[in-house]
């Protein structure tokens, strides 16, 4: 019997406590050679990537074939102890049930009002109208020659290259948020940081009224689509909004708001459209929500969210069946009003996207951002179809033409505003004249004027050289 065999355990581990560090890690790697050999590994392949990739293990090195992997699997599992393996094991089993849970997780939806069940109702039989009116008008058009309508769309490219500055005037003692064209075109609709909006006449630059509107900011104000043209002018005409979350609602006789929109503040609302028909008002807000409001009952009927920072603006499609926000989240999307779902993401931009605007062909989408690019998205594709490098600093609005949609418009904090040919997106006109950033930027229905509201405080029009 040999004398290690005659010591007990006592003394064996006094003299093993003993021994110097090299003989230790000697020892340690015997006793792991000696649990490696009893250790079984499966001769299956998939089997040991398995197991390496439950140990959180790369399954495969380079130039490693099946029997260094299964070498590799063995003396892995003989340096490690039961308690380390359980808790890789366990930590692979927690792993596996969120990602299942994740797959699992399903689009939920709040129960809506019966107010709101009759706006998707009503949207659905006005949109499918108009739907049915623009594409028998595309029709017709297709019929003519094609030399034609290439003479026509190069008709409104030279058009558009004759423009200049017209006339400016000092709008307000603060900078310019908005300017927004009347339906007829004779009027402009300017928003000041002073929380002032008025109205002034087209081209002369007249002061029609000063609306007292808001105590702090506003940030837009718009026409409703028959104003000037066929509504009451004791009916809602504008709406204006600040960044205190007030909107407010007037008319064309008094100088005192006819009503207002609650439930915002104290989010800042970024803009407000209207709905084609004018039935309905759009609120965009810092929330990171959108609002639609049934300007009839004046009720709001709709609170979406969806994206994660505030969103900064809305478009309706001409046909009123979608709408479009983009947010300071770098996304838009494009939501079915009939449906109440997000039916495509506009994933691109590498800032906030702080302008968006529908096409009058129903398809096409511009966005603005904070990158310096327009992107051209098409609904019938789902993708980006085009990325414009359009300025030097921020892009604060982008317009299309009124009706036809020829070109688009964009304004910039680099002090421009450019037109781009469409389909082409090549620059067509820049327009240089303010000392400062632009704010925003509107095309007049007849499509013979531009206007643009800037930080310098002044508006200006634009339009052929020889009006």
């Amino acid at each position: 019997m040999s004398a290690l065999e005659n010591m007990s355990d006592e003394e064996y581990y006094q003299d093993y406590d003993q021994l110097p560090d090299n003989q230790i890690e000697l020892l340690a790697e015997f006793e792991r050679r000696r649990r490696a050999r009893t250790i079984h590994v499966s001769t299956d392949d998939n089997e040991v990537k398995a197991n390496l990739r439950k140990l959180h293990e790369p399954i495969c090195l380079f130039g490693e074939g099946p029997a260094e992997r299964r070498e590799r699997l063995k003396s892995l599992v003989s340096r490690l102890t039961d308690d380390e393996i359980a808790r890789k094991l366990k930590k692979r089993e927690e792993q596996e049930k969120r990602e299942e849970e994740s797959q699992n997780e399903v689009t939920w939806y709040h129960e809506g009002s019966e107010l709101m069940l009759y706006g998707r109702f009503w949207i659905a039989e006005y949109s499918l109208k108009r739907a049915k009116e623009r594409v028998a008008l595309q029709k017709s058009q297709s019929q003519i020659p094609e030399i034609d309508r290439t003479a026509q769309v190069q008709e409104s490219h030279r058009f558009i290259r004759t423009f200049a500055n017209y006339s400016s005037q000092i709008g307000d003692i603060r900078p310019l948020s908005f300017c927004r064209f009347s339906p007829n075109s004779k009027m402009v609709a300017i928003s000041s940081w002073s929380g002032l909006c008025k109205l002034w006449s087209v081209p002369d630059c007249q002061l029609i009224r000063t609306l007292p509107a808001h105590t702090v900011n506003a940030s837009s104000i718009i026409f409703h689509p028959q104003s000037t043209i066929s509504l009451d002018t004791k009916s809602i005409n504008l709406v204006s909004t600040a960044f205190d979350g007030s909107v407010k609602l007037w008319n064309m006789e008094n100088d005192k708001p006819i009503g207002e929109l609650d439930g915002m503040m104290p989010s800042r609302v970024s803009k407000a459209e209207f709905h084609p028909s004018g039935r309905f008002l759009a609120c965009v807000c810092h929330d990171n929500s959108w609002r639609l409001w049934d300007v009839e009952r004046v009720e709001e009927i709709l609170h979406q969210e969806g994206h994660s920072r505030p969103v900064m603006d809305i478009s309706f499609q001409c046909d009123g069946s979608i709408c479009c926000t983009g947010g300071q989240d770098s996304y838009g999307r494009v939501w079915d009003l009939r449906t109440g779902r997000c039916i495509m993401l506009m994933e691109g931009h590498l800032k906030s996207i702080l302008s968006i605007d529908c096409n009058s062909n129903g398809y096409h989408i511009a966005t603005g951002s904070e990158d310096n690019t327009a992107k051209i998205w098409d609904l019938r594709q789902s993708k980006c179809i085009y990325t414009i490098p359009a300025h030097n600093n921020l892009i604060s609005k982008v317009k299309f033409q009124k009706s036809e949609g020829n070109y688009l418009v964009t304004a910039s904090y680099d002090y421009t505003l450019k037109a781009w040919a469409h389909p082409g997106w090549t620059p067509l006109k820049e327009l240089k004249g303010h000392e400062q950033k632009i704010m925003g930027c509107d095309i007049s229905q007849d499509n013979k004027w531009i206007v643009s509201c800037a930080y310098d405080k002044t508006f200006k029009f634009w339009s052929q050289e020889t009006f």
